[in-house]
């Protein structure tokens, strides 16, 4: 099933030709009326009138999330404020919070885009849509609601928290889909056991989740532990939200980018060169459809690959693999490259440990160590000793083996692990850089 099989199916021809055209245009207006886009091409030697062909688009200056806090909150708004009828902002733990706007053509574009991701993941007309995600100025909440109205779903907008009454209520209420994070999913597994709960008591079929990075090993426990299908989906608040590429139910073998709207690049993060279909990198898009907040060749700083393949749900589309971490969530230990994801697909395969894991990260005189911190299973865990020893050395083994560096490795108690209604904390750097 598709959303706009008339869009989502368009031969790669037609896409590049539209792309091209959509292209052209935004370049021409974000140079006429954002000042932070006309100096930058200025600076760079870049006019409108050079983007002949796609691959033009690397003449392009590169924008950052660091672009849009310096011109907070609405210098990079190719539109005037009253035609901007709804903001969103990202958190402002680490500077500045992050600022978007949204037209009305915008939200209607948006509300499609996440349309498409939702049919795309198995929901239909009939479904009851449960989204706990957080409603605000985070745009998860918002976008996936919009689309699932659009849909002709039946919604409950219950946000995030209070996990219990999330249960009591899908049981209630018949929730058939449900869209939170993928850690939150695994929070609520864990709490229906608590209650004595069966997931068969539960009308749930399908789950839609996103925000943050997680594995095929973790979809697995998931579908596994609450007896559902499974989809990712993908999107950041800079860019439109939620409903920039979403899984189809058919193939499960990555994300399907929305051409028709966005421009996807994989460049390498230190050098920023384009590279080929294949080679994994960090992700840039650029929008070629937004009217109050147009982005040119964004730095997503997620790392992932393109492909273009046939698919068996018919979808024309670019894929994009699961983002397997962030540029800015990747540690360096010793010289290594560590994401921790590559962490979480180990302990999945390890039995007697829970998906529920923190990366603790010191420096003792000019050393750097990882400490791994796991949540044991109770049986595990109120063992005897030596079986303890032996999962830890299993443990460190393996990780030791992915990751090419030596780890120590510590049970904890089972839920002694913070648990939230949002991303998953995973790394805890004690170094102070």
């Amino acid at each position: 099933m598709m959303w706009e099989p008339e869009w989502e199916t368009l031969p790669q021809d037609e896409i590049e030709a539209l792309q091209l055209f959509r292209l052209k245009k935004l370049v021409r207006q974000v140079y006429e009326r954002v000042p932070f886009y006309r100096e930058r091409m200025e600076e760079t030697g870049v006019r409108p009138g050079d983007i002949r062909k796609l691959k033009d688009l690397s003449l392009l200056p590169f924008t950052t999330k660091d672009d849009l806090r310096e011109n907070y909150p609405y210098g990079l708004f190719a539109v005037a404020l009253p035609e901007v009828v709804r903001i969103h902002s990202s958190s402002g733990t680490t500077g500045k919070p992050t600022v978007v706007g949204y037209t009305r053509k915008d939200l209607e574009t948006w509300a499609n885009l996440t349309a498409r991701v939702l049919t795309a993941g198995g929901v239909r007309r009939e479904d009851v849509v449960q989204i706990s995600f957080g409603y605000g100025l985070f745009t998860g909440g918002f976008g996936l609601h919009y689309g699932a109205e659009r849909l002709g779903a039946t919604v409950i907008p219950i946000s995030s928290g209070n996990t219990r009454r999330q249960i009591m209520i899908m049981r209630d209420y018949g929730t058939t889909v449900l869209i939170c994070t993928p850690s939150y999913a695994l929070y609520l597994s864990e709490t229906l056991g608590e209650m004595g709960m069966d997931p068969k008591e539960l009308k749930l079929r399908v789950g839609l989740f996103g925000a943050e990075p997680w594995t095929d090993q973790m979809r697995r426990e998931i579908e596994e532990r609450l007896g559902i299908d499974a989809t990712d989906n993908y999107g950041l608040s800079e860019v439109i939200g939620p409903g920039v590429s979403g899984e189809c139910m058919e193939a499960k073998s990555g994300l399907h980018i929305f051409e028709d709207h966005f421009i996807p690049e994989v460049i390498d993060p230190s050098t920023g060169e384009v590279l080929p279909h294949g080679k994994k990198g960090e992700l840039v898009i650029t929008t070629i459809t937004k009217e109050a907040l147009p982005l040119i060749r964004y730095r997503t700083r997620d790392i992932t690959h393109l492909y273009r393949e046939p698919c068996s749900c018919g979808r024309s589309l670019i894929k994009m693999a699961k983002p397997s971490g962030r540029t800015d969530d990747m540690l360096i230990i010793r010289g290594v490259n560590v994401f921790p994801s590559q962490v979480e697909e180990v302990l999945l395969e390890v039995e007697g440990t829970s998906p529920h894991f923190q990366l603790v990260v010191d420096r003792k005189g000019y050393l750097d160590g990882l400490e791994i911190w796991v949540e044991a299973s109770e049986g595990i865990f109120f063992d005897s000793m030596r079986r303890q020893r032996d999962l830890v050395d299993k443990i460190r083994d393996k990780i030791s083996s992915v990751l090419g560096i030596s780890v120590k490795v510590r049970l904890v108690e089972p839920r002694t692990l913070e648990r939230t209604e949002g991303k998953a904390k995973r790394v805890v750097d004690r170094r102070g850089i």
